[in-house]
Formats: C-alpha cells, sequence, structure tokens
C-alpha cells in the first residue's frame, strides 16, 4: 500500500452547461495534479449541475455528455470520479459517476437510492441501480456512493462488506439551517459504524431557490474529522492518506460558523448565482427605511457589489420622514446608486380614474394597496429600461399571512428573505451590523415598531400578533405540521391561532404568483409545501 493525496473539488456547475462545466473540472484536475494528488472526485452530477430537472430529458444530453468525456480524456496521471447522465442502450438513464484515468473509463457506478422527497425528485427522471462499484488504485481500495447512498446503512453496510477502506461519496445535498453540522455528526458515526473512510464531495452555489452549502469533509474510520471545506465558497480542497499509520493526516479545521452568519452567507451565495447565472447586470428594491428592504440591500451589495445596486424610496402622504432619512442614510454608507420618487402624483390619479366606479365608499385595503401597486410600477419600469432585476423584500412571516400586496410589494425576480420569519430578519439585520466596522443599517431602522406606513400611524402589529408568537404559531404550523387544536395546548390564544392558520391557509393564492427565493428551511413555500388553492381541508385537527 502507498500514501495517497485526495482532492475534493468543492464546484458550482452551471446548470446544463456542460462544455463550461467540463472546462472547470479539467482546470480543477490540472491544478490538482501540479499540487501532487492521486485522486480528485468531484459533486454529483458534476457535469450537467443539480438539479437539472427536464434538462435531464433533452434528446441532445447523451451527445453533449461524450463530449464531456472527450475534454476530460485529456488529463493525465490523475484518477477523476465525477459525476454524470449514464443513458444506456436500453432507454434507461441513471444518475451516475465515472471513474477516469488517463483517457480511460474504470469503471461506472449507478446510484442505487433514488430520493423522491421534500426537493428532491429523481423518480421522474432516473433509474435506480443495483451494483456497486470498487476498484483499487496505490494498494488501496476505494468505492464509490452517490448523495442518498450514503444515507441508507444497507447499501453501506453492503460496501463495507466488499472489504472497501474508503468510499467516495459524491453529493449534491442543498442547505438547510443547521444541515452542514447534521451531515458532519451523521456521517462521523457511521464511519465509525463501518470501519470505513468517507471522502464526502458536496455541490456548491445557489440554484434558482436551492442552495448547496459544500462543506465538504473527509471522515476517518475512526469517526474523526480530519478535513472539513469551508461553506459557502468553491474551491479545492486536500487530504492525504499516510500508508504507515493507514490514516488520513488531520488537518486544520475552519471555526464552525454560528447561525446567523451561516444563513447570512448562504443567502448572499444565492443572490449572487442568481443574478449573475441569469444574465443580469444588477438588481434594484425599493427601499422603505424599514428592515426588510435595509437587509436586503445589505445582502444585494454584499453579493455583487454596491455598484450594481440600485435603491429607490418611493414615499406617500403616510411615509415618515425619518424613514425617509433612514433609508438615504444605509444608502450612501453602502455607497449605492439612490433616488427617491414621489408616488402622491400616481396614487392620485389612480383615484382619479377610479372615482366614478369607487363614489363615496369608504377607504379601506384597496386604497393602500393602490400605494404599493404604484411602487411596483415604478420598480418594473426602471426594471425594463435599465435590465436591473427586481428584488422583492418580503419575509417569510408575511408571505405566509398574505400581509403583502400582489403586483405591489410583490413584485420582482427573487425575492431574497422569501423563507426567512422575521424575527430572523432581525437577528441578521444585528449580525450584519456586527460585522462591520460601523453599522450599515441604522439602529432605528432595527429598533422601530414595523410599519407598512399605508395609512396614518400604521403598526404591523394593528393587524398580526407580535411577531415572536406569530412565528411561533406559523413554524408549528408550516414546519412541524401540527394542527390548529395541537398548537392552542401548546399555550397559544385559541382566537389568535385560528386566525393565523386561516390566513396562511387562504393565502396561498398570492404565494403561487410570488416570485421565488432562496430556501433555508426545511417547509419552504414552493417546492416542499404544496398546498392546493381550492380545498376544503378543516385545520383544527
Amino acid at each position: 500500500m502507498k500514501s495517497f493525496k485526495i482532492a475534493l473539488a468543492q464546484f458550482s456547475p452551471h446548470i446544463g452547461n456542460l462544455e463550461a462545466n467540463a472546462q472547470k473540472m479539467l482546470e480543477q484536475a490540472n491544478e490538482a495534479k501540479k499540487q501532487n494528488a492521486d485522486l480528485i472526485i468531484f459533486p454529483e452530477l458534476s457535469s450537467i449541475g443539480y438539479p437539472a430537472e427536464d434538462l435531464l430529458l433533452r434528446p441532445s444530453l447523451t451527445k453533449r455528455t461524450q463530449q464531456v468525456f472527450e475534454q476530460l480524456k485529456t488529463v493525465k496521471d490523475i484518477v477523476m470520479v465525477f459525476g454524470f447522465v449514464n443513458q444506456t442502450e436500453d432507454g434507461q438513464r441513471y444518475n451516475a459517476a465515472a471513474v477516469m484515468k488517463d483517457g480511460q473509463v474504470l469503471g461506472v457506478y449507478n446510484k442505487q437510492n433514488l430520493p423522491n422527497y421534500s426537493v428532491f425528485d429523481e423518480k421522474r427522471y432516473f433509474t435506480e441501480g443495483h451494483q456497486h462499484l470498487v476498484f483499487e488504485y496505490l494498494g488501496h481500495k476505494f468505492g464509490v456512493l452517490i448523495c442518498e447512498d450514503v444515507w441508507s446503512l444497507s447499501t453501506v453496510q453492503q460496501l463495507a462488506q466488499l472489504n472497501v477502506e474508503t468510499a467516495l461519496v459524491l453529493n449534491a445535498s442543498p442547505y438547510e439551517v443547521g444541515k452542514p453540522q447534521h451531515r458532519v455528526e451523521t456521517m462521523s458515526a457511521l464511519a465509525k459504524q463501518m470501519n470505513l473512510n468517507l471522502v464526502y464531495a458536496n455541490q456548491v452555489g445557489g440554484q434558482d431557490d436551492l442552495i448547496f452549502d459544500g462543506t465538504s469533509f473527509v471522515i476517518a474510520k475512526n469517526g474523526s474529522v480530519v478535513l472539513q471545506a469551508e461553506s459557502f465558497k468553491e474551491s479545492l480542497y486536500f487530504a492525504e492518506y499516510e500508508a504507515e499509520q493507514q490514516a488520513f493526516k488531520a488537518n486544520a479545521l475552519p471555526p464552525a460558523l454560528d447561525t446567523m452568519a451561516e444563513i447570512y452567507q448562504s443567502l448572499v451565495m444565492a443572490t449572487r448565482d442568481y443574478v449573475q447565472r441569469s444574465g443580469f447586470p444588477g438588481v434594484i428594491l425599493g427601499l422603505s427605511g424599514g428592515i426588510d428592504s435595509a437587509l436586503t440591500l445589505a445582502i444585494a451589495a454584499d453579493a455583487i457589489g454596491a455598484d450594481k445596486v440600485q435603491a429607490v424610496m418611493m414615499p406617500y402622504t403616510y411615509t415618515a420622514q425619518i424613514s425617509v432619512k433612514d433609508a438615504a442614510e444605509q444608502a450612501k454608507s453602502m455607497g449605492v446608486t439612490f433616488g427617491i420618487a414621489e408616488i402622491n402624483p400616481i396614487v392620485n390619479s389612480f383615484m382619479q380614474t377610479l372615482y366614478p366606479f369607487f363614489g363615496n365608499s369608504p377607504a379601506d385595503a384597496t386604497e393602500e394597496n393602490l400605494q404599493a401597486r404604484a411602487r411596483g410600477t415604478l420598480l418594473m419600469g426602471l426594471s425594463n429600461k435599465f435590465g436591473n432585476l427586481v428584488l422583492s423584500t418580503g419575509n417569510k412571516s408575511e408571505l405566509a399571512v398574505g400581509y403583502c400586496t400582489l403586483y405591489g410589494d410583490m413584485v420582482g425576480g427573487f425575492s431574497v428573505l422569501k423563507d426567512v420569519y422575521k424575527t430572523i430578519v432581525f437577528e441578521l439585520a444585528k449580525y450584519r451590523n456586527s460585522i462591520s466596522d460601523k453599522p450599515v443599517i441604522p439602529e432605528r431602522v432595527i429598533t422601530r415598531p414595523p410599519s407598512a406606513e399605508l395609512r396614518p400611524d400604521q403598526k404591523d402589529q394593528d393587524s398580526l400578533p407580535p411577531y415572536d408568537v406569530l412565528d411561533a404559531i406559523l413554524y408549528a404550523y408550516i414546519e412541524e405540521d401540527m394542527s390548529q387544536d395541537d398548537i392552542i395546548a401548546k399555550g397559544f390564544d385559541a382566537e389568535v391561532v385560528a386566525k393565523v392558520i386561516r390566513l396562511v391557509d387562504f393565502n396561498e393564492y398570492k404565494r403561487r404568483q410570488g416570485a421565488i427565493g432562496p430556501r433555508i428551511s426545511s417547509r419552504a413555500f414552493s417546492r416542499e409545501r404544496r398546498y392546493p388553492i381550492m380545498n376544503g381541508w378543516k385545520a383544527g385537527i
């Protein structure tokens, strides 16, 4: 047995761009070789990216995949293990991994366990494999697994029984809060139980509403973590196996991110990748002087640079002067383009046009929504003219109960805080200020009672329970799937619970029309929580 060095390519593929992905893989393999690596492992489906969804059904995929193999055949003197779509002559399609050296394919492994829950939909596209792949190199016995396979105890047991010493695991494991730590802890126990080294390479980057954190790692047979990659960072990482000790050499581990740092970095990466890979030159958003738009602005500037961010303050009669001042102060401190557009003339014009229909009907939410829709129209007009993507600024709490206006503050192509509860918004704002020399979000924006400022002296709490109460009820109902009766049994006011649940259920039609946004929870709207708009389900039991 010889010592060896393995490279983990924490890789961010561009979905569907097989040529560019192959070129990047080629460059990473050559760089790994320069650093004396003997093997390099890439993430799951690294040639096309994950999830490629119905691109997997395109007739030209086989030809494009063959071209990937031709590009990678030029790499010499290093073993490459990479993900691809294996389409066989009998018409089957597999989520697969190839082992290649010096232009020769040494073996192909077809994923055996296809996830079909939560955000996963693999049974729509792939056939299950049934055979393990084991290969020997430098006197060491390797096996290959793909993502869900390593979470199946029987599959890992079967591989370990083949006297495999190290499992190479290709992954595209989406992020949610706490998931990086959960993976490491679970895999550490598994490695120890199976007496198996685990080399776990995970995809990184934002893809539509999914976030891939990377956080790749190597775990030794005794369960110790000998290498851990940084989260949300694309790079090469190296682990060395020492033949004399028959063990991986321990590396310095990066400090673990606390929860707010983890969430903030995930949102920054997701926003950056969505804007850049969608081809937008920059972003535009309405900066109201409130905390949601303030946090969205900070994330956007950190993601793509302040020079590519435009903020517009759109005051109306009910907008407090301190809101205008706070918005201008933040825009200046962050160095973004800033402008003020009064919407009084637009709203007044709407009201004049609608008067023959409204007559002397008393004012209600209709007039409030006209303000929001005037702002939405302005933002979309600026987006159309200059090509920047509109970021909507609503949070998960508001979207859950419909405290938002269709075609108003919901307009936009990407909703940065869509899966972030209001209570977490406050914590993220404090976190962002804590990592700067001076606060970028004015303290008053964080401490002022939240208000939509659509009528005199309006406060969010006029219509909603306090956000700590609201979010606790929402979490129980959405994340934990608890019934109305069970939530009330936890000590919440029965009338408040009934109102919140009624609002959540009624406003499904709004959420269906909203922009996508990055997923950070286990029950994000759209991919995971999919309820029929029209239904007669009773929430009580």
